[in-house]
């Protein structure tokens, strides 16, 4: 997958999931497989905009992202370093 280039302003979470995603060594597709299996109907374009900011994150969303993910949903929203 190559770099984004290109983030949006449509949400505050998106760099630190992907950020947090990469750093535990998930693809985007196994990462989207893992949200369906927990009750998040998402698709790979859905998520992949998520992923860039160019849309809004809904509360399930932002609650499955960090449940999958292992991580309070604080951390989602924390500051980039």
């Amino acid at each position: 997958m190559k770099p984004r280039k290109n983030y949006g302003t449509s949400n505050r979470i998106g760099k630190n999931v992907e950020q947090l995603r990469l750093v535990r060594g998930i693809s985007q597709k196994d990462f989207i497989a893992r949200l369906q299996t927990d009750g998040l109907d998402i698709n790979p374009t859905s998520y992949s905009k998520l992923e860039g900011q160019h849309r809004i994150a809904t509360d399930a969303e932002v609650f499955t992202i960090a449940k999958a993910l292992g991580v309070p949903m604080e951390a989602l929203f924390s500051a980039e370093k």
